[in-house]
């Protein structure tokens, strides 16, 4: 242990004679090669330095983009629900302008009114108007849309009238079919399903799928000649006459502006 010592405190001794021994010029390529080879060393901490700092940049214009498109995404969904609030007010502005146009065209002389009610039954028998007896109203007046026949007036008080639907088994209509010569009666089925039953036709009649189905106007009757009742779904024989199921041509599920038909032109 002793010799160890010893060799340390020699080799110690030749290494400061050493260092005393060299000249400045010596001491300062030492500092340089040391300064040289830790340059690459501190060149890289500068480096990550100025990369983390550009990271926290991109950070920060990622948060204001996710602002931004935030305030965009809002701003894009307050567009759209105004959009189509316009559309909605162009579909009634268009609807209320076909309406006065078929009024004004219509070769009847026409109440307008507006729905109360609908009945609380599952199928829509009945609804009320708000027409009555001081707006010239009657019993038994063809109540139509734009689009066709819904039914007619019944129970009618000065301000307020009842209308029996065309989809009700109880208001019977005489009817004719485009391009032949059947004729027939229709009325709403035994049991509601929004459709129309025209009966009384002939067997070979053979209806198809499409064709349109109008008032018949039967001298003394209610409903005058030539309004849109439905269109054909299906046609079946029976034994002694021929059936067909019709769809109503009036939108008779979302009423809301109707006519009264109190006469001729």
């Amino acid at each position: 242990m002793k010799k160890l010592q010893i060799a340390a405190l020699i080799l110690l001794a030749v290494a400061g004679l050493f260092f005393c021994l060299l000249g400045s010029g010596a001491l300062s390529w030492m500092q340089s090669g040391l300064i040289g080879f830790l340059s690459p060393i501190s060149q890289s901490g500068h480096i990550v330095k100025s990369s983390l700092g550009s990271i926290g940049k991109d950070l920060l214009t990622l948060d204001q983009l996710e602002t931004e498109c935030g305030r965009l995404d809002a701003e894009n969904r307050r567009l759209r629900a105004e959009n189509n609030g316009l559309r909605d007010l162009l579909e009634e502005n268009n609807h209320l302008r076909q309406v006065l146009g078929y009024r004004e065209h219509s070769s009847f002389l026409l109440v307008p009114a507006t729905i109360l009610s609908h009945d609380s039954g599952v199928w829509w028998n009945t609804v009320k108007i708000n027409r009555g007896t001081k707006d010239g109203i009657a019993t038994d007046m063809p109540v139509i849309t734009d689009r066709g026949l819904i039914g007619k007036t019944t129970t009618v008080s000065e301000n307020i009238s009842e209308v029996l639907l065309i989809t009700d088994e109880n208001c019977k209509v005489a009817a004719k079919v485009e391009g032949t010569k059947e004729q027939g009666i229709c009325a709403g089925p035994r049991i509601g399903n929004g459709d129309l039953q025209l009966t009384f036709l002939s067997k070979l009649a053979d209806l198809q799928p499409g064709q349109k189905v109008y008032t018949a106007g039967v001298s003394g009757g209610v409903f005058p000649s030539g309004i849109a009742l439905g269109t054909v779904k299906k046609f079946h024989p029976r034994e002694l006459d021929g059936e067909a199921t019709l769809e109503p041509a009036a939108d008779l599920d979302n009423l809301e502006e109707v006519f009264i038909v109190t006469g001729g032109k």
